[in-house]
C-alpha cells in the first residue's frame, strides 16, 4: 500500500493561479475606470449642453441644478422621508415577489395538472399593462401602501414564477431518472435534483426583481401616493419643476444600482458557499 503524502500543487501552478487572479483584478479595475469615465463624460456634456442652451433647460435641467436640488431637499429633510417610503415599499415588493413567485413555481411544478390549468392565465396576466390594473387595485385595497405593494407584486410574482418554473422544467431528465430508479419520491427528486440545479436561476431572479420592484413601486406611486419618489416626479411635472423630476430620477437610479449591487454581492457569496 502506498502511504506517501499526496504532492502539493507545484510552484508553477500556484504562480499561474496568482497571475490569473491578478489579471482578473486588473480587468475589473479597468472596467470600473471606464464606467466612471463614461459617467463623468455624460454629466460634463449634459452640464455644457445646458449652459450653452443646446438643450431645453426647462425640460432637462443640468447637473449642477439637479445636485443643488438634491442638496437642498436633503438638508431640509424632505428627501429622506420620500426616499424612505419608496425604498421600504420596494424592499417589501422585492422580497414578497421573489418568495411568492418561487413558491408558486414549486406548486405548479409539483402538480402538472395545475400547471396546465394556470399556464395560459399566467401568460395573459404577465402581458397585461400593470398601469391599467392599478385603478382596480386602488378600489380593492385603498389608496396607500397596500395597493402600491399589490401593484409591485403583480409584476414581480409572475416574472419570478415563469423564470423559476422554466428552470425546474429544464433540469436534466437523466438526473431525475436516476433518483427514480433508486426509489426516490417526488419530494426527494425536488430536494436532491430540481432545487439544487435551479438554485443559480433562483438567485439570478433576484437581480431581475430589483428592477421589476422599482417599476411596480413607481407606477403605484404615480397613481395613488402622496409621498415617495414617484409622487415627487408627478408633482414636479404638475408644477413644471423639471429639476425636481430629474433629481428624483437620479436618486432612483443611484439607489436601484445600490440594491442591485447588494444582490450581486449576496449571489456571489451564496454561490461560493455552495461550491
Amino acid at each position: 500500500m502506498n502511504t506517501s503524502t499526496p504532492a502539493l500543487p507545484d510552484d508553477g501552478l500556484q504562480e499561474f493561479h496568482r497571475l490569473h487572479l491578478k489579471r482578473e483584478k486588473k480587468q475589473r479595475l479597468q472596467v470600473f475606470s471606464v464606467q466612471m469615465a463614461l459617467l463623468l463624460l455624460f454629466f460634463a456634456f449634459w452640464e455644457l449642453a445646458g449652459r450653452l442652451k443646446w438643450i431645453d433647460v426647462l425640460l432637462f435641467s443640468y447637473p449642477s441644478k439637479v445636485f443643488a436640488q438634491i442638496g437642498k431637499d436633503a438638508i431640509s429633510g424632505e428627501l429622506w422621508q420620500h426616499l424612505g417610503i419608496t425604498v421600504g415599499e420596494t424592499v417589501v415588493g422585492f422580497v414578497l415577489g421573489t418568495l411568492f413567485g418561487t413558491l408558486l413555481a414549486v406548486l405548479i411544478w409539483w402538480s402538472p395538472f395545475l400547471s396546465k390549468v394556470l399556464d395560459p392565465y399566467m401568460v395573459v396576466f404577465n402581458s397585461m399593462p400593470k398601469v391599467a390594473l392599478g385603478p382596480i387595485f386602488i378600489v380593492m385595497f385603498g389608496a396607500g401602501f397596500l395597493s402600491i405593494t399589490v401593484t409591485t407584486l403583480s409584476i414581480t410574482v409572475i416574472v419570478t414564477t415563469l423564470v423559476v418554473y422554466n428552470s425546474f422544467c429544464e433540469v436534466d431528465t437523466n438526473l431525475i431518472k436516476v433518483v427514480r430508479v433508486f426509489g426516490g419520491t417526488r419530494t426527494q427528486v425536488f430536494r436532491k435534483v430540481i432545487l439544487p440545479a435551479s438554485f443559480p436561476t433562483i438567485i439570478s431572479t433576484l437581480k431581475v426583481n430589483v428592477g421589476m420592484a422599482w417599476v411596480g413601486v413607481i407606477v403605484g406611486e404615480f397613481l395613488v401616493a402622496k409621498s415617495g419618489l414617484g409622487y415627487l416626479i408627478i408633482y414636479g411635472f404638475q408644477v413644471f419643476n423639471f429639476t425636481l423630476v430629474m433629481s428624483s430620477l437620479l436618486i432612483i437610479a443611484v439607489v436601484a444600482t445600490g440594491m442591485y449591487q447588494l444582490v450581486v454581492y449576496a449571489e456571489r457569496k451564496l454561490l461560493n458557499h455552495r461550491r
